[in-house]
């Protein structure tokens, strides 16, 4: 990627210029790098360019808003524009009063919430105290998933709040499904205007992409050898734990630790066969020339119920509970009805019910890959890319039931078998530039799967900052997924300090955020020093306790109120001092 996609700094809120001057210093910085960048580091006179920015601001959990960011300053730039990009949070009110064309990429998270790197933005966005807009023009592009109620929440919360507040919208509002390549690109195209008369030095070519966006992709996956397929877990364990490992070969796929692996499954032949058999058709039924067998092992999503499904079923079920969850809208509700139950079980409902192949088919999704942390460096296995999954497995109806993707791996990917994967990076969870900072991680069951790559990563760095690792998970004797590996990291000094927290251990349970808490005075102290802090694994619960906590440590240990300690976690995240890798 070329330096012109590089984010330009904005001037600091502290800093000590008038409200013009920032602005004026923004432009000039703005400038100076669009001049260094398309010159080649040779001087251009400033009466031969003249800047028209476009600032490019996104929210983004997995990365995929950030990268539609960066096509959205490659296209910026051949339209005459100086485009500047920068997360959602990076940027204040004040900031946003001086901008006169802003595009904002944001994808939702969890059931309509903003993006961790949106929170703080939003609710200076949200606020009475938001400043008016009118000399603003904008556009939104909404990432989202059409399985959630909220589809695409985050984008119509901003759009609509960006209007009340005076702004001109440059072009209507897109909501992108998880398939979202086509309907980004073709947004883009539209939603930024030529910039005008603006004098400008012609771009040459549009900035080359990293390996992993240009190379391969979700549409066009490598086809990768599975080198290592193997069971973490104890024989006693409640849980599936595998580690997985890839060869990379000739792809030129590269990674950091941090990022995730894309991983396109195949359906579950079972599954498919359940399915072929309810419809009472062939599985070399023609649809639209192709067999219906192969799309629904690879093309289509046969395990999650889509929204379009459960509509359609409904009036046709005669199942009581299903129509009164349907028509009260109650989503707690549908979801406990929906718990365990896949569609097939849906379409078992009334087993007097026959169905046209063709219309059942247009109520599914396309089948989406699935994405896993990585839990190797490359700097410690080259040309090899390592996951830690769990593979995910319950009876219903006294039918065997699985996750897509992790039972693939665990089922049909043994070694020497291969499966289609692309990189999915994720730029704002990287070990720290500076090797010499405190990091603190805390990644129960299979969280630990970026915590190992990071160890990794420090170790070959020969970094001098303490590592300070939470883990735990059931049970010690058959929970404690790479054992051997931790003990050596602490053996040799890369892993400084390990508190473990296995909940079923003993009469209460215990887990990492009571570790947290019991050691609040050292993890203030570790802050303090100018720490990491960083969290992977369970969104729903995990997460949200493991925030609390650390909260009420930075309340209690540094003698703050609730608004200071607020105000002080949300500087770590602006810092990218706290940030999460949560699902």
């Amino acid at each position: 990627m070329t330096d012109t996609l590089t984010k330009i700094p904005y001037i600091p809120e502290d800093a000590p210029f008038s409200g013009e001057q920032k602005q004026w210093l923004s432009g000039f910085l703005a400038g100076l790098h669009s001049r260094l960048a398309v010159g080649g580091g040779s001087a251009v006179p400033a009466a031969a360019v003249e800047t028209k920015p476009l600032d490019i601001i996104f929210g983004t959990q997995t990365g995929n808003a950030e990268a539609v960011a960066e096509d959205v300053a490659a296209h910026a730039q051949t339209k005459g524009f100086t485009p500047r990009v920068a997360e959602m949070d990076e940027i204040s009110m004040e900031q946003l009063a001086t901008m006169q064309n802003l595009i904002v990429v944001v994808s939702t998270y969890g059931e309509g919430e903003m993006p961790d790197n949106a929170h703080q933005f939003w609710e200076a966005l949200s606020a009475s105290t938001a400043p008016r807009l009118e000399a603003l023009n904008y556009g939104v592009l909404a990432l989202g998933d059409t399985s959630y109620d909220e589809f695409c929440q985050a984008g119509k919360l901003v759009d609509t709040r960006l209007e009340q507040l005076g702004a001109k919208r440059l072009t209507d509002r897109v909501d992108c499904d998880v398939d979202f390549e086509d309907a980004a690109e073709s947004w883009i195209a539209t939603a930024i205007p030529d910039a005008g008369s603006v004098a400008v030095t012609p771009v040459a070519a549009t900035p080359a992409k990293d390996t992993a966006k240009s190379g391969w992709g979700r549409k066009n996956p490598y086809v990768a050898t599975m080198i290592d397929n193997r069971i973490l877990s104890g024989s006693k364990s409640a849980k599936e734990i595998r580690h997985i490992a890839f060869d990379l070969g000739d792809s030129g796929l590269t990674y950091e630790a941090g990022d995730a692996l894309g991983v396109m499954p195949v359906n579950a032949p079972d599954l498919v066969k359940g399915w072929i058999n309810r419809l009472g058709a062939s599985a070399d039924t023609d649809i639209d020339g192709t067999a219906l067998g192969e799309l629904l092992s690879t093309s289509l999503e046969i395990m999650t119920p889509s929204r379009d499904l459960i509509r359609a079923i409904e009036p046709l079920a005669k199942d009581d509970e299903l129509t009164h969850v349907v028509s009260n809208g109650d989503k707690e509700a549908l979801d406990h009805y929906l718990w365990g139950k896949d569609t097939l079980d849906l379409l078992n409902l009334n087993p007097s019910l026959t169905f046209d192949v063709t219309e059942v088919i247009s109520w599914l999704k396309p089948l989406q890959h699935r994405a896993y942390s990585i839990s190797s460096s490359p700097k410690a296995y080259d040309g090899e890319v390592h996951l830690t999954v769990a593979a995910v497995r319950w009876m219903h109806e006294s039918r065997a039931h699985g996750g897509v993707c992790s039972t693939f791996l665990a089922d049909h990917v043994p070694t020497g078998a291969t499966a289609g994967i692309f990189m999915s990076p994720n730029k704002s969870f990287r070990v720290p530039e500076d090797n010499s900072v405190p990091m603190i991680m805390v990644g129960p069951g299979t969280g630990i799967a970026p915590f190992r790559a990071f160890l990794e990563e420090r170790r070959a760095r020969g970094a001098t900052g303490s590592n300070w690792l939470f883990f735990g998970d059931q049970h010690r004797a058959s929970d404690f997924i790479y054992k051997d590996e931790i003990n050596a990291f602490s053996t040799d000094g890369v892993l400084t300090r390990l508190d473990l927290a296995f909940s079923r251990d003993q009469a209460e349970k215990i887990y990492v955020q009571h570790r947290m808490t019991e050691n609040g005075k050292d993890l203030y102290a570790q802050l303090q020093e100018g720490g990491y802090f960083y969290v992977c694994g369970d969104a729903t619960r995990m997460a949200k306790d493991v925030d609390e906590a650390l909260h009420s440590i930075i309340k209690t240990q540094g003698g703050m109120s609730p608004e200071a300690a607020t105000e002080y976690v949300n500087r770590l995240k602006r810092e990218k001092r706290y940030v999460r890798d949560v699902y």
